[in-house]
Formats: C-alpha cells, sequence, structure tokens
C-alpha cells in the first residue's frame, strides 16, 4: 500500500511506501467491534447510585392494618410504588472496565489502519515544528493539504505545542503514533501520519506474534465457525433437500454396490440373543429353526442334559427331511 506526502505548504512530494508489518491488507471487523466496544465500555466511570426502599428514611410502621380497609395490603410507605419511596433495582455504583489481549488489540489496530488506506484515507506529512503552540498554524496546514471532516493527525512522538494546537479545534484529533486508540482511528475520516514517525516505527511484540499467527491459516475453530455461519445463511427448505437428495445418493450406491457384491444369505434369527424354553417346551421351540448350524449353536449354549437328546432328535429330523427332499428329486 501507498500514501501520498505533503509538506506543510500542501505541495504533492509523490508517494510513498507504507510499511508492510502496519498496512498488511488485513481487515477483521468482528475485532474491531470488540475491541471499540471495550473502548466505549472503559469510558464509564460507573458511579451512577440510587436508594432502594432499604437506604430512604422512615417507613418502620405499616401504614394501616391488613385487612378490613378495602385498600391494598401495604406494608411501607418506602416501596417503590410510593411517592418518596425507593428505587426498584437502583443502579449500584461499579467498574465497567473490560480487558482485551494485546494481540487482539494490535489485530483491531491495524485492520482499522488498513480500512483507511484502502479507502486512500491515509496520508503523510513532513516534520510539524511548532516553536510555540499556534492552532491558526495547524488549521492552515490542514487546509494547504486539502483535508476535510474529521483527522486523526499522529505525530512523532508526544509533541505538547502540536498537541495544544489541535485542541481547540473539535474535528481534529492529536496523538502519538502508536498510542491511537482503534475508536480514533474509524472516528476519523482522514488519518494524517508524520513520515519520522513511520520511518522509525517498528512492530511490538504483540504485533510480531499476531503476524506468526497470521501465517499459520484459520484454526480449526474458525473453521467451524465459518461452516456455521454459512450454514445458518441457507434456508431450512434448501437444508432439508439437500438432505434428502444425499439420502437419496446412499440409497442408489448401496443398491449398486449390494448388485454387485450380493451377500450371503443370512439367518433370520438372532441366536445369542434368543431366550432358551423349558424343557417341556423345548421340542416345539426346536421346530422353528431350519438350520444346522443354528441347532448346533443353541446346542453349545444350553448345558442341560436333559435337553441334548431333544436337540440331536432334532437334527436328526432335519437329517432325514433333506434325504426325502433329495430322493424326489
Amino acid at each position: 500500500m501507498k500514501a501520498i506526502c505533503y509538506d506543510i505548504n500542501g505541495s504533492n512530494q509523490g508517494e510513498q511506501s507504507l510499511p508492510d508489518w502496519l498496512f498488511d491488507g488485513v481487515v477483521n471487523e468482528d475485532v474491531m467491534h470488540q475491541v471499540v466496544k471495550v473502548y466505549l465500555s472503559n469510558q464509564r466511570r460507573g458511579t451512577g447510585a440510587a436508594k432502594s426502599r432499604g437506604m430512604v428514611a422512615g417507613g418502620g410502621r405499616k401504614p394501616w392494618r391488613q385487612k378490613g380497609t378495602g385498600r391494598a395490603r401495604a406494608g411501607t410507605i418506602r416501596s417503590g410504588i410510593w411517592k418518596g419511596g425507593g428505587v426498584i433495582f437502583p443502579p449500584v455504583p461499579h467498574s465497567w472496565n473490560k480487558r482485551v489481549p494485546k494481540r487482539v488489540r494490535a489485530l483491531a489496530r491495524r485492520s482499522a489502519l488498513n480500512t483507511r488506506a484502502q479507502g486512500n484515507r491515509v496520508s503523510l506529512v513532513e516534520g510539524l515544528d511548532f516553536e510555540s503552540p499556534k492552532t491558526k498554524r495547524l488549521k492552515e496546514i490542514l487546509t494547504n493539504i486539502g483535508l476535510e471532516g474529521k483527522v486523526l493527525l499522529l505525530t512523532d512522538g508526544a509533541k505538547e505545542s502540536v498537541y495544544l494546537s489541535g485542541r481547540n479545534l473539535d474535528r481534529v484529533t492529536v496523538r502519538p503514533f502508536g498510542q491511537e486508540s482503534v475508536y480514533d482511528i474509524l472516528w476519523a475520516n482522514v488519518v494524517l501520519i508524520e513520515q519520522q514517525a513511520l520511518e522509525a516505527s517498528e512492530p511490538s511484540e504483540a504485533d510480531r506474534k499476531a503476524g506468526v499467527a497470521l501465517s499459520r491459516g484459520p484454526s480449526q475453530a474458525k473453521v467451524r465457525e465459518e461452516a456455521q455461519k454459512k450454514n445458518r445463511g441457507v434456508s431450512r427448505r434448501e437444508r432439508r433437500v439437500h438432505k434428502s437428495v444425499s439420502q437419496v445418493k446412499v440409497v442408489e450406491e448401496k443398491s449398486l454396490e449390494e448388485a454387485a457384491y450380493p451377500k450371503e444369505e443370512e439367518s433370520k434369527f438372532d441366536i445369542s440373543s434368543i431366550k432358551l424354553p423349558k424343557i417341556s417346551e423345548l421340542a416345539e421351540f426346536l421346530l422353528q429353526f431350519d438350520s444346522f448350524s443354528d441347532i448346533e449353536e443353541l446346542k453349545g449354549r444350553d448345558g442341560r442334559k436333559t435337553a441334548q437328546a431333544l436337540y440331536e432328535a432334532r437334527l436328526a429330523g432335519l437329517g432325514s427331511d433333506s434325504d426325502e427332499e433329495d430322493g424326489d428329486a
């Protein structure tokens, strides 16, 4: 990315490349939103307070008896529904302070600067050296450059004279480069940076770590989140159609596979889960089975000595049936 450099008289000094570690083209709107929310939350004092019914003086006596007056029950004149009573759920002084990790803040700052740079709203200016604070002089410089709207001026280190010069301009904010917040960058229409500040800048430890994490690619959690977002964008009817089409494909593939590789005929009984009957009912029970292997398995499971003869008889009956069928053939 490049930005135009101006001198204090507003003349164009040509384009200058912006450092890659800061202006890398990455824009993460979710992180910017998170950091701006935390910034605005931290501006709150949290000193708001009001008295509840327990803090208001008086009201120790019951106004009237519980029953017989025709009026609603009342226990104290300091109730929240009475004039002069306490506040229901009053605000309590507390801290609104929140914290964001350094790498998240670094990513949000780079994202905000990239947003302005992509819209050609980042400009550079040569050194601003004011002997004494002069608002008129700073206003002339900004007019010569042709900046309109809200301007964020980032100086090379803390310059008190420049800060005091821009303090009376409601559309100008002056900050040392590197100490600007994401809110300051997004508040401004144009970001004006001193050339020396940009040349002397180096990535912080948080910026380095954020760059390393970015080079590794998206995490598995991020990939799952993107998939969920994409899923939420699809209507329920489309998801239902897609699911039914997938099921039809699976059934077709199974039928083709079965036609190509026919399976052997399986037993219609689950022998391992069958409960063995009493001895008196065993002969009739075995008539259900026409397979030697099924009866052999049942025989192996049954440890009763009196039942073995019944199994042998059924096996012999199956053998005679098969012989008769062979003879008829």
